[in-house]
């Protein structure tokens, strides 16, 4: 048995060029190296009827990490299987006194016939301390979505509450609940990618304190997390050629 999975991982290993610095098949499998995280977070796994997925930290680019992750899933389309993500480690702050939230984010998928996401994800909670799988408030920026997928909303018919310009891009903003958590997505106007996103992630902040009654004086920034969202498809492949974000 043991063998069998060693095969099978080795198997699976992405022809990068360059050997991982870390090779990361369990379903929690995790790195951390110079502030940055990497998390192959096969959450949602039980719900498909097969597949599997690993994810590899190659190391330091530019100012921030490259990594990658190669999937397949099948079964429960509009369940996600997994959000493999790369975070940024900082000490948990007021929203209301974090200045900027600068990011660069350069990924690319290998293929589009695929249910999935691009997206960052970052979670406030009125404790410090509150773990770090939920919040008050989740704010997301969708950077493409592949298969018709969707984000959490109450619109009956799937509508945006309203269409956004932030940092030089149109958004579409959503509005939901997952379970008490109160969810804002923000996804590009139309149907092309974001493949070179670089932006203040504070300005999006900003915008809902504005104009959405976002509590900013009470709300402590949880996680800074950006990866990709997979429900069904594959094999496909997902680069993150560079990856840098700061908490200032």
């Amino acid at each position: 048995m043991l063998k069998t999975m060693l095969l099978a991982a080795l198997a699976a290993l992405p022809a990068l060029g360059q050997n991982p610095v870390a090779t990361l098949c369990e379903q929690y499998g995790y790195h951390a190296d110079q502030g940055y995280e990497v998390l192959n977070n096969l959450w949602g796994r039980d719900a498909a009827s097969s597949g599997s997925q690993c994810t590899y930290y190659l190391g330091r680019s530019g100012s921030g990490i490259s990594w990658s992750s190669e999937w397949t899933w099948t079964g429960a389309e509009n369940n996600v299987k997994s959000y493999v993500y790369a975070g940024r480690q900082f000490d948990r702050r007021l929203v209301s006194s974090i200045s900027s939230l600068p990011t660069t984010l350069k990924w690319s998928y290998d293929v589009s016939n695929i249910r999935a996401n691009v997206a960052y994800d970052i979670f406030t909670h009125t404790d410090r301390d509150h773990e770090n799988s939920n919040g008050n408030y989740e704010l997301m920026i969708w950077l493409h979505r592949y298969g018709g997928i969707w984000p959490i909303t109450t619109s009956s018919t799937g509508s945006p509450i309203e269409t956004v310009t932030i940092g030089g891009h149109n958004w579409d903003l959503y509005f939901g609940y997952n379970g008490d958590m109160q969810v804002y997505s923000f996804l590009p106007s139309g149907d092309n990618p974001i493949n070179n996103f670089s932006g203040d992630v504070k300005d999006y902040f900003n915008y809902l304190t504005r104009n959405h009654q976002f509590p900013e004086t009470t709300q402590y920034m949880l996680i800074y997390q950006v990866g990709t969202e997979a429900f069904t498809g594959g094999p496909a492949k997902f680069t993150v050629s560079e990856f840098s974000a700061e908490v200032r």
